[in-house]
């Protein structure tokens, strides 16, 4: 089968087109922005990338595709959508490709939630991987231990497993409904829960109620491991379970009782009795969190605790999660893809825990849909008050970022010129220094550059 992707260097979409080609598709896809890591992953498969939507791929590179599989990048309007219906082509939505196609017969462990999504799936998948299970997989990111964003392992009495990153978002211009209700997890992971997604929710309310249509989709022998500390779950919870419950969360946190609970030196606890305790290199208390909840999914899945924490004390982390792109001259910079008001406090807190007393030079480009509508902007001040001096990126914003981060007075700069943000980090970096990158899309490439523009200055 000939797939034509449209969308494909998004992050769920380009991990399906690794997936189908590895079931022995011919796999080609087109997209309007093509940044790394995707790009490289894809490229690096051999998966032949069209830029931009024009309709002319229907005669060369989309030439005979047998379906074309739409991301929800694309919406009406768009011209290659356009020619496609007009066609009268058949096209699906990537997650209903994938469940219909990989899927529908594999136990599925799905991970949801506003944060930790990436993260935490892929902990969950590096624990059945290290367990021998070699798990099929589909992460919002590149895990440091897989080298790649998915991956497709043998038929389901080989392999079972599959866990995926599940994600809220709407599904496509035709499929309002969120993406994770096409999964049908065996066991998912409810991590936390806020607002977020401002161009498509209207309110908390409204995701509360996509949450409950995936608890719905969840069998009762089936499992939901559940953030005990997030009233918002709670409520989704309330309006419907038919499935096994566990909670989890920080040690004396309410709700989590008899459940999962860490504590700070990461001793863990279910049902009061003594687990084990969490040792590994990701920095954060959120992090701990994270490895909670996927420990007790894989204990699920028949992992044992002890084989759960034996994995983490080597997992390598993900790509874009508070990884270092380099050192020089005594200044360390740091690409993470935080966006949300919480996801940039949390990553700032769990640097300080690494770094100490260190100067911290928060770098944000605040690029999502929800941030560039400035759904979120009063909560700014507050996510980067933990950083010593903070620099945003305002360009194509519809809001005065300044007039935004004006409570952080003196510490805080803004700049519509990147070039000009990268001389003010740059000009304003010392040794000891750490720079926070944080931007859920290339940012101009400012990694690379800030380490350049340093090494010009030693």
């Amino acid at each position: 089968m000939h797939l034509h992707i449209l969308g494909i260097c998004g992050t769920f979409m380009g991990g399906l087109a690794a997936i189908a080609q590895a079931a022995g598709h011919r796999v080609t896809g087109c997209d309007a922005n093509v940044y790394p890591p995707m790009s490289t992953q894809l490229e690096a498969l051999g998966i032949g990338l069209t830029e931009g939507w024009d309709p002319a791929q229907l005669d060369g590179a989309a030439r005979g595709a047998d379906v074309y599989v739409v991301g929800n990048v694309v919406s009406r309007g768009n011209p290659l959508i356009e020619a496609i219906l007009d066609a009268g082509a058949p096209c699906v939505s990537g997650p209903q490709w994938l469940y219909e196609n990989v899927l529908r017969d594999k136990w599925v462990l799905a991970v949801a939630g506003t944060h930790g999504k990436t993260t935490t799936s892929a902990m969950l998948a590096w624990i059945l991987d290290h367990a021998g299970l070699s798990p099929g997989f589909l992460v919002g990111g590149v895990p440091e231990d897989f080298g790649l964003s998915a991956r497709l392992t043998g038929a389901a009495a080989e392999s079972p497993f599959f866990v995926i990153e599940a994600d809220e978002y709407d599904t496509a211009f035709f499929d309002k409904r969120s993406k994770f209700v096409h999964y049908r997890p065996r066991t998912a992971i409810l991590n936390n829960l806020e607002y977020d997604h401002a161009d498509i929710f209207p309110d908390l309310a409204a995701i509360e109620t996509q949450f409950h249509h995936l608890v719905r989709m969840v069998p009762r022998s089936g499992r939901l491991i559940v953030n005990g500390g997030e009233a918002s779950l709670d409520r989704v919870l309330a309006r419907g379970v038919w499935s096994e419950v566990e909670r989890f969360g920080f040690a004396k946190a309410p709700g989590t009782a008899p459940g999962w609970t860490i504590a700070v030196d990461g001793r863990i606890l279910l049902g009061g009795a003594p687990q084990g305790r969490l040792v590994f290199g990701q920095a954060g208390r959120h992090n701990q969190l994270n490895a909670l909840a996927a420990i007790a999914a894989a204990r699920h899945a028949g992992v044992p605790v002890a084989a759960s924490l034996a994995a983490l004390a080597c997992f390598g982390g993900v790509k874009r999660r508070l990884e270092l792109r380099g050192t020089v001259a005594g200044v360390a910079v740091y690409d993470d893809f935080a966006h949300h008001p919480t996801a940039v406090a949390t990553t700032i807190d769990g640097l300080r825990r690494r770094v100490g007393k260190a100067r911290i030079l928060a770098v944000l480009e605040p690029r999502s849909n929800t941030m560039k509508l400035g759904a979120m902007k009063d909560a700014l001040p507050g996510s980067l008050a933990g950083a010593d001096r903070v620099y945003c990126y305002a360009a194509n914003l519809g809001w005065d970022a300044a007039a935004a981060l004006a409570p952080l007075g003196s510490k805080s700069a803004v700049h519509d010129d990147l070039d000009a943000l990268v001389s003010a980090v740059a000009g304003e970096a010392r040794p000891g220094d750490q720079v926070l990158v944080m931007s859920n899309g290339g940012f101009g490439g400012i990694h690379d550059k800030l380490l350049a523009r340093l090494a010009r200055s030693c």
